[in-house]
């Protein structure tokens, strides 16, 4: 059975800084997109970053504009884990934060994932 695992998420003031971490386990994803989503209440779960091999091996990420320049995804493939640094934290950015893995398409979209964490909860304010 196939688990992601979330941690990291709590309460920071703005400007402050957070890592998550999602640790897959059932299978291993080193060959798969891994990515994270958040969701606020009463909106569509969104899209903020992801990361993927490419066929020749390079690593690929990509973010949403709203976060470019503030958050960092990163994996490690030994540890079958992915994390997000978040950095310069806005009050904007609380949410509950899903991990991802397994893309079959378009990743900004949450329907061409397959597997999904429980999520953890980021609360930004002062």
């Amino acid at each position: 059975q196939v688990q992601l695992v979330e941690s990291g998420g709590g309460l920071v003031h703005p400007g402050g800084s957070l890592r998550l971490s999602c640790a897959a386990s059932g299978r291993t994803f080193s060959a798969d997109a891994m990515g994270w989503f958040r969701q606020t209440a009463g909106k569509e779960r969104e899209f903020v970053a992801a990361t993927r091999w490419s066929a020749a091996g390079s690593n690929y990420v990509d973010y949403a504009d709203s976060v470019n320049g503030r958050f960092t995804i990163f994996r490690d493939d030994v540890k079958n884990t992915v994390y997000l640094q978040m950095n310069s934290l806005k009050p904007e950015d609380t949410a509950v934060y899903y991990c991802t893995a397994g893309s079959s398409g378009n990743y900004y979209y949450t329907a061409s994932w397959v597997y999904w964490g429980q999520g953890t909860q980021v609360t930004v304010s002062s």
